[in-house]
């Protein structure tokens, strides 16, 4: 019996956009119904107020956090997940014809912002606040070229996308206000405009539904016995009639295909490889861009890599290691004078060995070893300054202009990068998947980025020049001296200020009160700054930028930055950067016009070695041969830097160049508005009116083993509940470092407040200070150094619950310089005797003997700053020292160092009087009222889980060493706390 053919099932595209609206919206307006409804006060609390205060709930809270509204709101969501990618797909069948790579940009935004919102619909605020913001601004993010590509590939809902970005502004105000302010009442007004955000959100993509109606586009799907479709997609100007169709395909159960009446044409259904080949070939050239792109990251991450990989053995030593010569490596183009190989190296081929050759700097992660990483470092550099140089030279001017463009946003990229993940750069071998790398997924991307490299057909590179373009660098050649001394100047400047964005704000830091940039708050502006410089070049003729008055402009940015502090000197250091970045093309340009490719590059990159190794001599550690001449001269290092500094193809990669930038802009907005610090900074124990405070001397960020050691210090200071805490050793914002700031993690996972000491133009070794007390104000110190390196010193004034405490934390000089000592500590006791007798605490690194007479610093510091020695029956002391007045002692330990430093962590307990109140008894007797812990309550004990010995026990290698325990003293009689 035969069977009646059933009809294919068609569906307007307009429906599934209404569906997608219809959804959206009754997800989030039922979730708000319901959280009202039954859990009113307890969505509007947030962690600065409750109600009254606040008193309309966040979409966070609505969303996230009770039952039923969260369950309801995300089946709702998860119905709505169909619509919504078939939605974005929909649009990119249209826009394609229009515009293949927007398009694309559109479709790649759209499905990241899609699944972005997936994440913060699935992972709330509750679960993991942190992963929840960061998909919540990741999906802000996208909304901007999934918005602003939809306009300009379709011309419509201009109107609805001025009134989401409109919402963007006073949403990121009340935020800040809220969470970095913590202004109760603010969280009400930020949810307000988030709200509407949504809503504005919502109907930008319902705005879809009138292009698809006016398309007459349609959805058909072939039922069993009805037809076999041979193609999923048309392009919409191919349709012989105004209704356009996809078509989706079934096959039949009895495998026989049945005619569809009036077929429009009869198509073949490609394979999705196939489909998906097609897509990826007719947008090859942005494909190309970004490979390049990346591999310019890769460029900076290995290069950026190798003087802190040699500089640990250096440190560790404190002499030379002869690790240094390592530093030699970049010094691989001068084999590019050997014809044979110069002609291999600019092949195809000779690209991609040497660009999987220097895949060795990431591999290096694995190695357990800091002296098998510096090899492979060391060795991954020659091949990659070899590669850079022969992309840098060139075969013609467009592809200079274009290998310097690549080079600019591969700088942008790895401050951004750095920005994101607690100032080190993911890529780094000293970073590992603990501390926050992303090593394994960099290799894979770059070994992606190598292979399209490998497989790009020629007319697919924008290197390469259009018909009608020169193909000769210049006409006139330069000298090789004035070829490479501005390139070898440049490479030094962007290492030494922007590989990242917090150095400039450190230059400019000057402590409490805040009248400057913050760190951890400011440096996203340095990002900003830094793209505008590549948009300028791309914008603005190349003979404006190497106008003598642009030069002057640079000049005095320079020389603003490096007088003034805050924000005067903050806007220099943005001006220098500015120039820097705009000033990248013609130096490459001039660079490329030298007689010898291998000489010219060669003395540039052994000028940048100079400059390096003048930067390191500005501090004069004692270890380095001669640093005493340059000693606090970065002005002398930095002069011949600046003194050496002085149409087609602009617009066939501005496109392109100006997405990426701009993409990399949101994403450093996006992380820096991200890492705000989570909590308040909440002191431990204020019942109990306990305060916890340590000295650490850090060695430069740099464990046992040559890895970053920030989420080791984390850890332990975490489990000791430190409330202030001196670190020392810490000016890290510095190449040999890395340029990094040891405070980031702890910042931002802790909420402390921080001043970081004085700044890297002071030449120091570095000093911390960070509390989860108010500073009220703090100074910064350069203690008295006639012979060796400077001295830093904080001191600053605390607010600990109402009591005005004062706090120093000091690095002093070294056992070969007494006389440094002397002074530096009559200094520091002159300042803790200004202050008696005000509650004072000493945090430092003093270098002598306990109760050692004068000259030697304890006697000094002791008798002259009116001060206690923390427990002066510990005899075995000679760096670190806590000394107190006018606090009560109740505990002090001794914690062994593990795998993080050199040097172990010392830690004071101390009880703060009552408000207006003294100690009562500062008698030896009353001081020395030593206790087993059993016998004081139990706020006042240490962890438990820290006790053993070099044999076992502790935690990641931590044990009360010394006394084996923390030492526990009694209250005296009529303490009045």
């Amino acid at each position: 019996m035969a069977t009646t053919p059933k009809a294919a099932f068609t569906l307007r595209a307009a429906t599934i956009a209404k569906a997608h609206t219809y959804l959206a919206f009754s997800a989030f307006l039922t979730a708000l119904a319901l959280g009202c409804l039954f859990h009113y006060k307890k969505i509007v609390k947030n962690g600065v107020a409750g109600y009254p205060d606040e008193w309309f709930p966040s979409v966070s809270a609505t969303i996230g956090d009770w039952y039923p509204e969260r369950s309801v709101f995300q089946i709702l969501i998860a119905l709505n997940s169909g619509p919504r990618f078939a939605l974005v797909f929909l649009q990119y069948y249209l826009q394609r014809p229009i515009s293949s790579t927007g398009s694309l940009v559109v479709l790649i935004s759209g499905l990241v912002r899609t699944l972005s919102c997936g994440g913060w619909v699935y992972i709330t605020s509750s679960d993991d606040h942190d992963a929840h913001d960061f998909l919540m601004i990741t999906y802000i993010v996208c909304n901007i070229p999934w918005m602003v590509g939809g306009i300009v590939c379709s011309g419509s809902k201009l109107a609805k996308s001025r009134r989401f970005f409109a919402t963007l502004v006073p949403l990121v105000y009340f935020f800040i206000q809220h969470k970095v302010h913590r202004i109760p009442g603010a969280y009400t007004k930020y949810a307000f405009f988030e709200w509407n955000l949504i809503f504005m959100d919502v109907l930008f993509d319902g705005a879809s539904e009138i292009e698809l109606r006016d398309a007459s586009l349609d959805v058909v799907v072939a039922v069993p016995g009805t037809m076999k479709v041979e193609k999923a997609a048309t392009k919409v100007e191919d349709q012989p009639e105004s209704s356009h169709r996809i078509a989706v395909e079934k096959e039949a159960s009895d495998g026989k295909v049945a005619e569809s009446p009036n077929p429009p044409k009869p198509y073949r259904t490609p394979h999705l490889r196939t489909y998906i080949a097609d897509v990826f070939q007719k947008n090859r050239t942005a494909v190309s861009f970004a490979s390049d792109v990346y591999l310019n990251y890769v460029f900076w991450s290995v290069f950026t890599s190798l003087i802190p990989s040699l500089f640990y053995f250096s440190v560790w030593e404190l002499g030379i290691a002869g690790a240094e010569l390592s530093l030699a490596a970049i010094l691989s183009p001068i084999f590019l004078g050997i014809g044979p190989f110069k002609e291999w190296a600019t092949t195809r081929g000779g690209r991609v060995t040497l660009h999987c050759f220097t895949l060795l700097g990431l591999v290096a992660f694995i190695a357990p070893k800091a002296i098998h990483r510096l090899i492979l470092v060391t060795l991954a550099n020659v091949f990659l300054c070899v590669g850079a140089v022969v992309d840098w030279s060139g075969s013609s001017a467009t592809d200079v202009f274009y290998q310097s463009t690549l080079f600019s946003i591969g700088l942008l990229m790895s401050s951004v990068s750095k920005l994101a993940s607690h100032s080190n750069n993911p890529m780094w071998p000293m970073v590992d998947a603990s501390s926050g790398g992303c090593n394994k997924t960099a290799i894979l991307l770059a070994l992606g980025a190598i292979y399209e490299y490998y497989s790009r057909p020629s007319d697919k590179d924008l290197s390469k020049p259009t018909a009608g373009e020169t193909d000769k660098v210049a006409t006139t050649q330069k000298s090789t001296l004035l070829s490479a001394l501005p390139m070898g100047s440049l490479i030094f400047s962007l290492h030494c200020f922007l590989t990242d964005s917090a150095t400039l704000v450190a230059w400019s830091w000057t402590g409490y009160p805040i009248v400057g940039p913050i760190p951890h708050v400011h440096s996203v502006l340095t990002t900003l700054v830094q793209a505008s410089g590549i948009i300028l070049t791309l914008v603005v003729p190349s003979h404006f930028l190497r106008h003598p008055l642009w030069f002057a402009f640079g000049t005095s940015a320079a020389f603003v930055m490096y007088t003034y502090k805050d924000w005067t000197g903050y806007f220099g250091g943005l001006g220098f950067a500015l120039f820097l970045t705009s000033s990248i093309p013609q130096i490459m340009v001039d660079a490329s016009r030298g007689p010898s490719v291998a000489k010219t590059y060669t003395l540039a990159l052994l000028t940048t070695i100079i400059l390096y190794l003048a930067n390191v001599w500005t501090v004069a550690y004692a270890f380095v041969p001669g640093g005493k001449y340059l000693r606090e001269r970065s002005d002398i290092s930095r002069k011949p830097e600046d003194g050496i500094i002085s149409s087609k193809q602009r617009w066939r990669i501005m496109p392109f160049a100006s997405i990426a930038t701009l993409l990399l802009c949101l994403s450093g907005l996006g992380a820096s508005l991200c890492r705000v610090p989570s909590r308040a900074p909440q002191p431990f124990k204020p019942g109990p009116r306990i305060v916890r405070a340590g000295i650490w001397t850090m060695h430069f960020g740099m464990d046992n083993t040559g890895m970053d050691s920030q989420q080791g210090m984390l850890n332990l200071i975490r489990d000791m509940e430190l409330d202030i805490v001196g670190l020392l050793e810490t000016d890290l914002h510095r190449i040999a470092f890395g340029n990094r700031d040891l405070t980031r993690v702890l910042v931002e996972e802790m909420g402390y407040f921080v001043d970081i000491g004085p700044g890297p133009n002071q030449h120091t070794w570095g000093a911390v200070l960070l509390s989860m007390h108010p500073i009220i104000n703090s100074t910064h110190h350069l203690l008295p150094s006639p012979n060796g390196e400077l001295a830093p010193a904080i001191s600053a004034w605390l607010d600990i619950w109402g009591t005005e405490v004062l706090v120093i934390v000091a690095h002093n000089g070294q056992e070969e310089d007494p006389l440094d000592r002397e002074l530096q500590s009559t200094e520091l006791a002159r300042i803790m005797a200004a202050a008696y007798p005000h509650p004072t605490l000493f945090l430092g690194y003093v270098v002598t003997f306990p109760h050692a007479s004068r000259p030697n610093p304890y006697e000094i510091m002791v008798k002259d700053g009116k001060v206690h020695d923390i427990d002066e029956e510990d005899l075995d002391r000679w760096c670190e020292y806590i000394f107190y007045r006018g606090l009560y002692r109740t505990s002090y330990l001794r914690m062994s160092r593990g795998k993080i430093t050199d040097t172990e962590l010392q830690v004071g307990q101390f009880v703060v009087p009552k408000y207006d109140h003294e100690v009562t008894d500062e008698s030896r007797e009353a001081r020395y009222l030593r206790r087993n812990k059993e016998m004081l309550p139990k706020e006042h004990w240490f962890p438990m889980a820290y006790y053993g010995n070099e044999m076992g026990g502790g935690v990641n290698g931590h044990y009360y060493h010394v006394f084996g325990t923390p030492l526990y003293y009694d209250l005296p009689a009529g303490a009045i706390i």
